[in-house]
């Protein structure tokens, strides 16, 4: 006996699932109109379409932060997907939202670990919710990076500077001032707090650059060496945090507001939507030309 799929079934369907309308009559009318059986046909397809765009380049994106326990805790967390559009989708930004909750309420250790984990406020894995997602808006969205972040006697301030960078960073003291902090973090990009945080091979790398530089200004030894230290001593400034100049007060260093304010800075985490991610290049004649082959 055939069941007869109105118009109410398929908004109901539509609703639930993003899918689009035919999609979700078709998916009615294989299930006898069961709504929950015509759900998981529709995530199974979901799954078989994110396959396929799994390998397509995700470097658009969002940045998400949340605070916990008061600000004891934080979390900072980037998903991709391929294009600025979704990126400002409110479902997908949501989806970041609710995986960085999740994370954050479980203490995730690993993007593997998050995307088995059971969504807050919510049913099925946050992997289900990606690949229900992935169904929805036709691209490849993926789960890159996230850092939690609890230091002890420390609070935790953030930044976020619309959905394209995300900065936490572990405040003692007074904490009052560590959302301006996080902020100058977020425009200035340090690498590291101080400058025993430097990676050696980087100070390393730097050096022998510098030393070269100097050496074929034709200058004495002597005089080439101190240049090259003076690049090297400008360089190591201009990549910590408390050797920056602070972006509210460019007059004071960091390290000069954080003192005056009875502050100190535990470490720090910056994300970038993006960042160390090859780019799309879009190139919207070969597109066409490749979809009218298909067709």
């Amino acid at each position: 006996m055939s069941v007869t799929i109105t118009a109410a079934m398929v908004k109901d369907l539509r609703e639930r699932t993003g899918a689009g309308m035919m999609e979700c009559k078709t998916a009615l009318s294989e299930n006898g109109g069961d709504l929950e059986q015509a759900i998981a046909w529709l995530r199974k397809k979901g799954a078989a379409g994110a396959g396929r765009k799994a390998g397509r380049t995700a470097a658009e994106g969002v940045v998400c932060t949340q605070l916990a326990d008061n600000g004891r805790r934080g979390i900072v967390l980037e998903v991709n997907c391929e294009t600025d559009f979704v990126a400002r989708d409110e479902t997908f930004r949501a989806f970041a939202a609710q995986a960085a909750a999740t994370a954050l309420a479980h203490e995730a250790d690993s993007v593997e670990t998050l995307s088995a984990l059971t969504v807050v406020d919510g049913d099925g894995t946050v992997e289900d919710a990606r690949l229900a997602l992935v169904a929805k808006v036709g691209e490849n969205i993926r789960l890159r990076r996230f850092t939690i972040m609890q230091e002890e006697n420390c609070a935790i301030a953030e930044y976020n500077h619309g959905g394209r960078i995300g900065v936490l960073v572990a405040v003692g003291g007074n904490a009052d001032g560590g959302r301006d902090i996080a902020m100058h973090i977020a425009a200035s990009a340090p690498l590291c707090v101080a400058e025993e945080d430097l990676p050696a091979e980087v100070v390393a790398r730097e050096k022998e650059i510098f030393a070269a530089q100097a050496a074929e200004s034709g200058k004495p030894p002597h005089i080439a060496e101190k240049m090259a230290g003076g690049k090297l001593k400008k360089f190591i400034a201009e990549n910590t945090l408390l050797g920056q100049p602070f972006v509210k007060d460019p007059g004071r260093r960091v390290a000069d507001v954080l003192r005056a304010d009875k502050m100190t800075v535990a470490r720090f985490a910056r994300y970038q939507v993006g960042e160390g991610l090859e780019k799309r290049r879009d190139d919207f004649v070969a597109d066409v030309m490749a979809q009218a082959g298909r067709q």
